[in-house]
């Protein structure tokens, strides 16, 4: 009892709460799902009749909730317990019945019930797609009508319905069932029919379903159908199927004019007279389309809309290739605009339409003059000094025509009436920019392209229409680019090319214009001389940086796929590459250019080409950064440039880790370049890390004699002064002359002379004993390769000669007798071995 108590009160709370709109039809649903539920779970074997009766009610509501919300499955459960209980009620009523008359007072109650559930189980079996099972409940339905008459209009539109549902889903064999079951219902009882308006609808919706299912198989019935409509009830939708209906059949004018004489006196809108004519023109049917069309303003004398009648007949003239009768329509419409029969705003907005749309197909067919007639008429109902940017338009479209005919004149007024409507049109500015192209104005031409520009980067307000397509502006610019190009005028074409490229969105065609623009510029920068080309140069630089900056951000845009990136990338590294080799007589332009080089590769796959293309750009790189950094800079320039070369060696080293991973390089001299460019940079900007650098470096097996005279030399370059650094590196490559399986006496010789010159500094006399007896082996060393070879330098001889000589002089005026015997006995060792000094010396 209290599970039914509070299944009874969740049913009264969610009827309440529904009213209140305080729940969704879904959670109504399902409320009074679990509220049935408990109330079926609480019936006893013989439950009286008011529990009965709930039970019915209850289901049926329950499962009518759920075909509502589209959930027709869910309900056949509670309309079948609905009829379940039905009949249970019936049995209990007869029961407790007293006589025939008794039984049948029952009888009919109970009918209204079943009624109910077997139009519900029509509802859920037609949502689930079982057409028999539907017509099968709708047919029991029908039976019952003659019992319960009231119901005849609640049936006639639910198969009214299921005709509609059907008909959209173009089930229209199904269709036209419902909607003859509909009209048929209809019928039944007049008290409690429909309506004529509504049989009417039926009508016309089943005449359309035959109409769409097989118009030559059905084409009977759907004029039965129609004819049946009119007679219920005359409506302009009627009228309209059934002249369709008609002049699909191929019926006679005749016919039709007949059909049309049956809606004379039928009030129509001058909208609907007017899709009627244009329906019949539409079919070929000239004569009554235009016999019902001049019909038309009788019937509406009195409308401003009037103008329209005419549109109408002059666009089907038109359409029917009548010009010569368009134009003669078309001449009384600009002499009634003039006399006080204008058209409504609307309506001259259309035959604009129309001119505009004539002319511009005169224009495709190359018909220049034809097109200019129709433009005219255009023109002839503007006022003379009126601004109207649609005038501009139409200015600027005669000025192209005018072009075409090489009446250059007429060109420019229509373009200066255009400027004088509307002065800030990119599409003024491209008429102007025309002109001058064509009459060679470079001038003026690169003014109205640079305006261009300026006007592309804020759109007009006022051109919204007109530019809907977000790629007008750059396709003027393209266009005006290709103009100049096929008029030979580069310069302009350029600057055409360069305002494109900051506008263009789409990836693929702003590669075409930078390439474009390299290869124009490329030829402009050949045929200068030196002086004027650097602005040239930077313009290519501006145009790769440019190819740069859009290739890292196509990786957002997925027409540009990855191939296309790549091919993209390798014809700008390439271009950059080849101008780095061409300009190698501006070291900073070359610098730039191998860089842009390595930064487009690293959009490129990291194959062995790419990567020996990216350690040769940046090693160029560095070598520019240390060369210009020799010349008479500031030092704080100096800095900058000796870090740059800094931060490209140390790139180029993590590449060149790669690629000697990929095949054989044992000849290749980039080991040893990557070391003396990092050891002069790190020298000149006085590095802590350069002497651990040089640890590595003195632990190489391999290291070459000249690589060691070479880091000597840079040891001792200003702005560096390593003197240990450089001694030691001297050393070093000493050692190896002497390891020689023949010695080298020339390179020797330069060798020596250099260790000694570091090693005994001019005019020194306070010099340790230590390193008087390192220079001393010096010299021996000397000795004995002079003794054993011709081939060492006279020049050098004397040198050691005189330098020998010179510190035992410097010992004597210091007081070092001994000392500067020796060294004095030393430098005339050397006498022996010079040729033709000797004597000189002796």
């Amino acid at each position: 009892l209290q599970v039914e108590e509070s299944a009874i009160g969740l049913w009264n709370w969610t009827v309440t709460k529904h009213t209140d709109a305080v729940i969704s039809d879904e959670q109504r649903a399902k409320l009074r799902f679990v509220a049935c539920r408990l109330i079926c779970f609480c019936e006893g074997s013989d439950p009286p009749e008011g529990t009965i009766r709930r039970q019915i009610l209850m289901s049926m509501k329950t499962g009518k909730g759920w075909i509502d919300i589209g959930k027709s499955g869910l309900a056949d459960g509670f309309l079948e317990n609905a009829m379940s209980s039905i009949e249970k009620l019936y049995v209990k009523l007869r029961k407790g019945s007293d006589g025939e008359a008794d039984i049948q007072v029952h009888r009919a109650d109970v009918e209204k019930s079943l009624f109910k559930v077997l139009s519900y189980q029509a509802e859920s079996v037609f949502a689930q797609g079982d057409f028999q099972k539907a017509v099968m409940c709708v047919q029991r339905c029908k039976d019952m009508l003659m019992k319960l008459p009231k119901e005849t209009c609640y049936l006639s539109i639910l198969c009214y319905n299921f005709g509609v549902e059907t008909y959209e889903w173009k089930r229209y064999e199904q269709s036209s069932f419902w909607l003859s079951q509909s009209y048929d219902i209809g019928k039944m009882d007049m008290k409690y029919s429909v309506g004529k308006e509504m049989q009417a609808k039926v009508l016309r919706l089943l005449a359309t379903t035959y109409f769409e299912w097989d118009c030559s198989l059905y084409l009977d019935k759907a004029l039965k159908a129609i004819s049946l409509a009119n007679q219920e009830n005359l409506h302009p939708a009627g009228f309209f199927l059934k002249v369709k209906i008609l002049l699909k059949s191929g019926a006679s004018d005749e016919d039709i004019n007949s059909a049309l004489a049956e809606f004379t006196h039928l009030e129509m809108s001058l909208d609907f007279c007017l899709n009627t004519a244009k329906l019949l023109l539409e079919h070929g049917r000239e004569s009554v389309g235009f016999d019902f069309l001049k019909s038309v303003p009788e019937r509406f004398g009195s409308s401003p809309d009037l103008g329209k009648i005419t549109l109408l007949h002059i666009e089907f003239l038109l359409q029917n290739k009548r010009e010569l009768l368009a134009k003669q329509k078309i001449e009384e419409v600009i002499v009634g605009h003039y006399t006080g029969k204008q058209l409504l705003p609307e309506a001259l907005n259309h035959l604009h339409i129309i001119l505009w749309d004539r002319a511009a197909k005169h224009y495709e067919e190359k018909s220049y003059s034809e097109a200019l007639h129709w433009y005219n008429y255009s023109v002839s109902f503007y006022t003379p000094g009126q601004i109207d940017q649609n005038l501009a338009k139409l200015q600027r479209n005669m000025a192209s025509c005018y072009l075409h005919l090489k009446q250059v004149d007429k060109a420019k007024e229509a373009v200066k009436q255009a400027e004088r409507c509307d002065p800030n049109s990119i599409f003024t500015k491209f008429s102007i920019y025309k002109i001058a192209v064509m009459e060679n104005d470079t001038n003026k031409a690169m003014e109205a392209v640079i305006e261009m520009g300026k006007l592309a980067e804020k759109p007009s307000e006022h051109e919204d229409k007109l530019r809907m397509d977000k790629n007008t502006d750059s396709n003027l610019l393209s266009l005006a680019a290709q103009i100049a190009l096929e008029n030979d005028q580069q310069i302009v074409a350029i600057k055409a090319l360069e305002n494109l490229s900051e506008h263009l969105q789409d990836c693929r065609q702003l590669f075409a214009a930078l390439k474009c623009l390299v290869r124009l510029m490329l030829s402009k920068v050949m045929a200068e001389n030196a002086e004027k080309r650097d602005e040239d140069i930077n313009s290519i630089l501006t145009y790769l940086n440019l190819a740069h900056k859009k290739l890292a951000e196509s990786f957002t845009e997925e027409k540009f796929t990855g191939d296309i990136r790549i091919l993209e990338a390798h014809w700008f590294r390439k271009v950059a590459w080849n101008l780095a080799v061409r300009f190698k007589d501006s070291p900073e332009k070359m610098r730039d250019f191998f860089l842009l080089s390595f930064k487009l590769s690293q959009f490129c796959p990291s194959d062995k080409a790419v990567l020996i293309a990216q350690k040769t750009c940046l090693l160029m790189a560095a070598a520019v950064d240390l060369e210009m950094g020799r010349q008479q800079v500031t030092p704080s320039e100096q800095m900058e440039l000796f870090s740059q070369a800094l931060q490209h060696l140390q790139m180029c080293k993590d590449i060149w880790k790669v690629l000697k991973l990929t095949g054989d390089f044992a000849k290749d001299p980039t080991d040893m370049l990557l070391l003396l460019y990092e050891f002069e940079a790190r020298s000149k900007l006085n590095d802590p890390t350069l002497h651990s650098l040089m640890e590595s470096v003195w632990e190489q097996p391999q290291i070459e004699i000249k690589t060691l005279e070479i880091i000597a030399s840079l040891a001792m370059e200003s702005p560096a002064q390593y003197p240990v650094l450089c001694k030691k590196a001297l050393k070093s490559a000493l050692n190896l002359h002497r390891k020689q399986a023949v010695i080298d006496a020339v390179k020797f010789s330069k060798c020596l002379h250099s260790l000694i010159n570091i090693s005994l500094p001019n005019g020194s006399t306070d010099l340790d004993t230590c390193v008087l007896q390192e220079v001393w082996d010096y010299f021996e060393d000397a000795l004995s390769v002079v003794s054993s070879t011709d081939a060492y330098p006279e020049t050098e001889i004397l040198w050691l000669m005189t330098r020998a000589w010179n510190t035992g002089i410097f010992q004597y005026t210091v007081g070092k007798y001994k000392e500067a015997e020796q060294w004095c006995g030393l430098g005339m060792r050397f006498l022996n071995h010079l040729g033709s000094l000797k004597k000189s010396y002796e």
